[in-house]
Formats: structure tokens, sequence, C-alpha cells
């Protein structure tokens, strides 16, 4: 076995690989790259499974200043959270982006508006809900992915008495 290659973590049976440039466990594979750019070294961090990777940052040069410094397990502890960040954070952003709410208050009490965009490559489409300030939904149609939820559009809807909006 390569000295640099530590395969002892974990049973035959698991995906586990710790080697100076390569480095998978816990789901994920942390890959030492030369980088394209110039005459340094990149890191891709790719979760398990997916084609592309979730990270890829500058990665440190090593003491002979031509290859790159070999990762570690606190190294790939700290690409692993950092990951999971940018997931976390492009998530919060696709979320913000299909789901907008609103408060209105009425003659009734509190209504929470939401729109729920479904981006569908066949049928596009949101779904318009009103909901009580005790929880319970009032209404929900079905608009096009389009419909801006605003205020104004929303009194309208509900002076309109939840009617589908055109």
């Amino acid at each position: 076995m390569n000295d640099d290659i530590d395969k002892s973590h974990g049973n035959a049976d698991d995906d586990t690989l710790h080697s100076a440039t390569c480095w998978r466990d816990k789901g994920w594979t942390a890959q030492v790259i030369k980088n394209e750019d110039d005459d340094g070294w990149a890191v891709a961090m790719t979760l398990q499974g997916q084609a592309e990777p979730a990270l890829v940052g500058p990665w440190t040069m090593g003491r002979d200043k031509k290859n790159p410094k070999p990762l570690d397990v606190n190294a790939f502890n700290t690409l692993v959270k950092t990951a999971k960040e940018v997931l976390r954070r492009h998530e919060q952003q696709r979320e913000a982006t299909l789901h907008r709410a609103l408060m209105l208050n009425t003659a009734d009490g509190p209504l929470q508006l939401t729109l729920d965009i479904v981006p569908d490559d066949d049928d596009p489409h949101a779904w318009l809900a009103a909901t009580d300030a005790g929880g319970d939904q009032l209404a929900r149609v079905r608009v096009a992915a389009s419909y801006r939820l605003s205020t104004a559009n929303a009194e309208a809807w509900v002076a309109a008495g939840f009617a589908r909006p055109r």
C-alpha cells in the first residue's frame, strides 16, 4: 500500500480514502487539482452523488513552493463545513426565489399571503394562498408562475373573495 494513502479508516466496503491530494469521507470528496488559471493549486469539494463540486477554492502550496500542501483531517473538516454552508446559502437563495410571503391587515384580521412557484419545465405555475391568524388556510389558487405578489395584488385578490386572479 502506498504510504500517502490511508484506507484504514472504516471497512473495505466503505468509500473512505485519505491521501495527500484526495480525501473522501463523510459523504464528501476533497480533491486537490492544478489551478488552470495560474501556477497554484485549488481544492474541489464534491458531495457524494453530485456531478459538480459544491465549492472550488484556492489551495496552499507546500514547502517546496511547487506541489500542493497535503490534505489532512483538520483541513478536510474545515472544507466540509465551508461546503455545507455554501450549499445552505444556495438553498436559502433558491427558497427566497421560489417562495414569497406578505402580511395583509384586513377588517377580519391579519392574513398571511404566500406565493409558491413550481419551476416545472413543462408547466411552470405558482400557488397563491391565504392563511388567517389562527393558521387556517382560507384559499389556495393556481396562478401563472409570473404572478407578482404585491400588496396591491393581495388586496385586490382578497376584495374579490379569493377568486382566481386573471
